[in-house]
């Protein structure tokens, strides 16, 4: 692994709280696998306030970057500051808890292509309170893949690959907890940015989870809805001006037929409220408009075609 180049193929970020009983194997498993690709990498491990000994560990296997955050600021806060420290091309994402299958990195690379960023979809789910994660974790990305009008198998599995001069355009708006996977998803999504999925195997990890089930499933849905509310807010007011415009009319027209054509208070507070949303998302689309970056690096997948050097006869 070589560390001194300005640019590297590959940085992986590898955040890790109080994971002292399996972070060795997990980068053993990692640099044998490195090590066997044609590629310059790096790894950076991400203390995120661990007590444990965590970054003691990581420092000690000598094949690692250690950034070390005196306290807990939550797996979004280490993604970013392991994406913004990267010298690689491409950066992965994935945890430090045997969960996903990170002697598979260099296929994930591999597989990336013309992509600008590719991420694992699990095959299967794992942990606890499946009988209530499950149904919102698919509310959750039904209603991401409405936004992004793409299909999107996994909306927040960590396991990804992705394109680093990308990726800083956005890292200042990762939150700092888990759901800066689903922001990331999007973000790429949203700018137009080719995103490809590849199935991964998910395994039990070890160790203690750190993900609450309401709690994180909570920001989650919000950080979807926030996302909505900075790209496309229309998308999430018209649909609601157009139900409280549906009542409105069948109130309206009950009104003028049951009270001679004298519509009810209530009818017209109803009206207001059509015309309120609709304002409000005009005004909210406006402002995404004018405050939208004017230039964005452009995807892998867009090339200027070179003309022939032979003339027409």
């Amino acid at each position: 692994m070589t560390t001194d180049s300005l640019e590297l193929d590959v940085s992986i970020v590898l955040p890790v709280h109080n994971e002292a009983g399996h972070l060795l194997a997990e980068i053993e498993r990692i640099v044998e696998s490195m090590d066997a690709a044609n590629l310059k990498w790096e790894l950076i491990v991400v203390d995120d306030g661990s007590r444990d000994g965590s970054a003691d560990i990581a420092l000690a296997s000598k094949r690692s970057r250690v950034i070390r955050n005196e306290r807990n600021c939550g797996t979004g806060s280490a993604r970013r500051l392991g994406t913004e420290a990267a010298r690689g091309r491409i950066v992965v994402w994935s945890d430090a808890d045997m969960s996903y299958p990170n002697d598979k990195i260099p296929d994930l690379i591999a597989a990336m292509g013309d992509a600008d960023h590719i991420i694992g979809a699990r095959t299967s789910e794992q942990g606890t309170f499946k009988l209530f994660r499950v149904p919102a974790k698919w509310l959750i990305r039904q209603l991401a893949q409405y936004l992004t009008q793409m299909e999107i198998p996994d909306l927040n599995t960590s396991f990804r690959a992705f394109r680093r001069d990308v990726a800083l355009q956005y890292t200042h708006h990762l939150p700092r907890g888990f759901s800066c996977v689903t922001t990331l998803t999007m973000a790429f999504l949203m700018d137009g940015y080719r995103v490809d999925f590849v199935p991964i195997e998910y395994e039990q990890r070890a160790g203690k989870s750190k993900f609450h089930w309401l709690r994180d499933t909570r920001r989650y849905g919000l950080q979807v809805i926030r996302m909505m509310l900075s790209y496309d807010p229309l998308r999430v007011t018209l649909p609601i001006a157009s139900l409280l415009g549906i009542v409105f009319s069948a109130k309206l027209g009950f009104d003028l037929v049951d009270k001679d054509l004298r519509p009810a208070a209530n009818t017209l507070l109803l009206g207001f409220a059509v015309l309120q949303v609709l304002v409000v998302g005009l005004l909210a689309d406006l402002v995404v408009r004018l405050t939208k970056p004017t230039l964005l690096v452009p995807p892998k997948d867009v090339r200027e075609l070179e003309q022939s050097s032979q003339t027409p006869e």
